[in-house]
């Protein structure tokens, strides 16, 4: 038996949050990421080609359930800094960052370690410091950027 863990927070429904049965991306890459990260606390995951990712659940924001989404990261003084883009590159901005400003409360794993978690957009002197890290690590990261000016995409900041 699972057990369900919540916390204060409630669905749209009123319902309390079970954030330990999230909904997962559709089936394809992603999902495959996705479950070989759950399935074995990050051992196989947490790096993806090269790169640290964690894995962000966000509260939708229409139904309340809670979804879950690999994303690269930079960590910064106990922070998780991540850029609001689709995990699997698809335009516009990703529902999972629409998600969380709804609703700021989000649930990190990174490697074997889950915690609750605020996230919030970044400053505009935040996304500066941080926008360099970012693509230092991932550098595709200016191509997206370049391709969406003049949006600037979102950089997040996920506090614990």
């Amino acid at each position: 038996m699972r057990t369900t863990r919540t916390t204060g927070t409630t669905s749209c429904s009123g319902e309390p949050v079970d954030w330990d049965h999230p909904a997962d991306p559709p089936a394809g890459q992603v999902s495959t990421h996705v479950r070989a990260y759950v399935d074995s606390s990050g051992a196989d995951g947490h790096l993806w080609h090269g790169v640290p990712t964690l894995l962000l659940t966000t509260l939708d924001r229409l139904s309340g359930r809670p979804v879950r989404t690999p994303l690269i990261y930079v960590r910064d003084d106990g922070r998780h800094i991540v850029l609001a883009i689709a995990a699997d590159g698809t335009p516009g901005v990703p529902s999972w960052y629409r998600n969380l400003t709804a609703h700021p409360e989000v649930r990190l794993q990174v490697g074997a370690l889950t915690a609750q978690a605020r996230a919030r957009t970044a400053t505009p002197a935040e996304r500066e410091t941080y926008w360099e890290a970012l693509t230092a690590l991932w550098p595709a990261y200016d191509d997206h950027q370049t391709a969406v000016a003049p949006r600037e995409i979102p950089l997040v900041i996920i506090e614990h």
